[in-house]
């Protein structure tokens, strides 16, 4: 499991994922139905992406997203 703390973390795990399928941006932006300027925007970091497309891009290349509490992580 692999831990985002930034825009720019998810972003590379975006962009990582989408090369180890071997999509490019465009077929990515096409089975998500988001533009390629989003994908783009997306693995590039930006803070401003909606939260809620960001999770349909993660999902459609399989990732899950899972948040949890520092308060569980100090148990």
């Amino acid at each position: 499991m692999q831990t985002i703390f930034d825009t720019k973390s998810l972003g590379l795990l975006i962009r990582t994922e989408r090369k180890a399928q071997k999509l490019t941006q465009e077929q990515l932006a096409g089975l998500t139905g988001v533009g390629i300027r989003f994908v783009r925007e997306l693995e590039a970091g930006k803070e401003s992406c909606q939260v809620g497309r960001a999770l349909q891009v993660a999902s459609s290349l399989g990732l899950t997203v899972s948040v949890r509490s520092r308060r569980e992580s100090e148990t």
